[in-house]
């Protein structure tokens, strides 16, 4: 199980520090700083797109853009170097 750190900026500019686990290739579980998870999303590798979250995200949909993206650049990151 795959974790690392992110740092997104919200749409005021103020950054936010997420910890991230990976589940699967496709799904993820985010959390705060204070180790209490924020939400679980699944994206689909077909449509960067799109992306599933789970009922209790606790997450603007804003900032789950960004994180989402955060997340694809990283992934990008870990094949390239493979």
């Amino acid at each position: 199980m795959e974790q690392f750190k992110i740092q997104v900026a919200d749409s005021s500019g103020y950054g936010h520090i997420f910890n991230i686990r990976a589940l699967s290739e496709e799904k993820f579980q985010i959390y705060n700083d204070h180790h209490e998870r924020m939400a679980t999303i699944e994206i689909d590798h077909e449509d960067d797109n799109y992306c599933r979250q789970s009922l209790d995200c606790r997450i603007d949909l804003p900032l789950l853009d960004a994180i989402k993206e955060c997340i694809l650049m990283h992934d990008e990151l870990v094949i390239g170097h493979a």
